[in-house]
């Protein structure tokens, strides 16, 4: 997978472009440490999610993959389902007293019950499973370019697709997804950035520096990146973390300073 976008190319791309002057620049909003808590440094995230009081997690690599109900408290592993070991795990989203799960490759969905994490079917999906999450009516699946693909929940099959852009620019690298509040979040894989995306037209609306997080992680491997967006909607609390990383953030988002 090629790095298309590196990450000042990518605040360079929030500035309106010379044919678009009459347009406002889109916003940076700057991630500040509302509460740490601890994170397996085992963990390959790949999906994350809140629900019912607890967080669940997508873990990737071949033969390492699974999916986990954790403790937000001190990050303890307090249910497991294990994916099988040829398949690389990637993104998660909950619907229907269900976890829907994919694969890197080969276009595999898992389903599991919610409640124990046992089996419950499976399905197949178009093009490579990145993130997923879902906003209450269908699934949004992302691949690691541009497309969102809007899926129906019990099918997976696809509804309908917009281009994620950036200033009329496509933005590659697309990764985890999180719905919050009628909005996309999305990390761009090793980027320290969130991107904030409208799901009706996929234009970029915000970019969120997680830069100020990202410093507080001490991690060697080059793989581990952020990567790993949770929202918790009735106590309005959103959480990041990353590939490998030994903590897990409840994150508050606020304006950038004004550049001097």
């Amino acid at each position: 997978m090629t790095r298309l976008l590196a990450f000042a190319p990518l605040l360079l791309l929030a500035a309106p472009v010379a044919s678009q002057t009459a347009s406002p620049a889109v916003p940076i909003l700057v991630a500040r440490v509302v509460h740490r808590y601890p994170h397996d440094p085992q963990a390959f995230t790949e999906g994350l999610l809140w629900h019912a009081g607890a967080l669940y997690e997508s873990i990737g690599l071949e033969g390492r993959s699974e999916v986990r109900r954790v403790r937000l408290a001190d990050g303890q592993v307090t249910a497991r389902a294990r994916i099988p070991a040829s398949e690389f795990g990637e993104g998660l989203a909950a619907w229907g007293g269900q976890l829907v799960s994919l694969t890197w490759h080969g276009g595999v969905a898992h389903r599991w019950d919610i409640r124990t994490l046992k089996p419950v079917g499976g399905g197949h999906f178009v093009g490579e499973g990145w993130g997923l999450t879902s906003d209450g009516a269908q699934l949004i699946h992302s691949d690691g370019t541009p497309t969102l693909r809007f899926l129906d929940p019990a099918t997976l099959a696809v509804k309908r697709t917009v281009s994620v852009t950036l200033n009329g620019r496509p933005v590659n690298q697309v990764n985890e997804l999180e719905a919050v509040d009628g909005a996309v979040l999305a990390n761009v894989w090793h980027t320290p950035f969130l991107l904030r995306i409208d799901p009706a037209s996929g234009r970029v609306t915000a970019i969120v520096d997680l830069r100020p997080i990202v410093a507080q992680v001490t991690v060697s491997d080059p793989e581990a990146v952020a990567n790993g967006i949770a929202w918790d909607a009735k106590g309005r609390r959103l959480f990041v973390t990353g590939k490998l990383w030994p903590a897990l953030f409840e994150i508050a988002l606020e304006p950038a300073p004004p550049a001097h």
